[in-house]
């Protein structure tokens, strides 16, 4: 599932086909403006909080995205379209009066509304680290306000703090020492949180190791504990283990950990950074 520091590079990679660029045409096809078509205008910017991207245009209207479990965004050139068999997967059409375009492919949300009105669809979010405004203080705060639930759970909360997914959950757990379901009141939040900023901030800044935990880029070494269910873990050698029941409202998660390096006593292995 695409998460903050994926959002994040794809904006990175759209915004020179897009950014300050006229548009012949934006053509939604999918959500509650599934077909609409709006011509001549131009984007101002695309902006990111967490898994949600933003792209702005002048007439004071957002296109607000976000791409869930399945969607993506990808450019053609000028004279150029994508192959017929993805067509009918289009939810949305960017096209430029320079020549490239933009296609959102099975992206399931997708809404145009105006630019002031932003906050209905991302003002529950919590800080994003990959953002300027990002404030420590306030995710701690919100991180910490329901001490008897679990840390693996508060994590995923986009409420709490924006772009955490299912990966960087798991990861984030393990780099820390913390048993996934130990009491958010019993751990020491504010280390958690800076390793937050860091590793996904060194994930989105391209050339850096995108989603690369460990160090080590190759196939089924690249991360500690997600997806590694059954497999030594690559620190002490323990099976990881995994469970499904896992939920972050309203999503259900797999969660992995390894019981030697992440002990379910509260004391455990934190600090243990990797």
């Amino acid at each position: 599932m695409p998460e903050g520091d994926s959002v994040f590079r794809l904006a990175a990679r759209l915004r020179p086909a897009l950014e300050r660029q006229r548009l012949d045409r934006v053509e939604l096809r999918g959500g509650r403006a599934a077909g609409l078509i709006v011509r001549d205008l131009e984007v101002l910017e695309i902006a990111t909080h967490g898994k949600h991207m933003l792209t702005r245009f002048d007439t004071g209207d957002t296109l607000h995205t976000h791409l869930l479990m399945q969607g993506s965004w990808t450019v053609t050139g000028p004279g150029k379209v994508l192959p017929r068999r993805i067509m009918p997967d289009v939810r949305a059409v960017l096209a430029t009066h320079a020549g490239p375009t933009a296609w959102a492919v099975d992206v399931p949300i997708i809404d145009l509304l105006r630019t002031a009105d932003e906050n209905t669809v991302i003002g529950h979010l919590g800080p994003d680290p990959l953002r300027t405004d990002w404030d420590e203080d306030e995710a701690l705060r919100r991180l910490g306000r329901r001490p008897d639930r679990a840390i693996i759970v508060a994590l995923l909360d986009q409420r709490n703090l924006a772009g955490i997914g299912n990966l960087w959950a798991n990861e984030l757990c393990f780099l820390r020492g913390l048993h996934p379901w130990r009491p958010v009141g019993t751990v020491d939040l504010a280390p958690l949180v800076r390793l937050a900023v860091r590793t996904l901030r060194y994930s989105a800044t391209p050339p850096n190791a995108y989603q690369v935990t460990t160090g080590d880029t190759r196939p089924g070494r690249s991360h500690w504990v997600a997806g590694r269910a059954g497999r030594p873990c690559l620190r002490c050698g323990t099976t990881i283990r995994v469970r499904d029941e896992v939920r972050a409202d309203p999503e259900q998660r797999r969660t992995w950990w390894c019981p030697r390096c992440q002990p379910e006593s509260e004391v455990g292995n934190e600090g243990v950074s990797g």
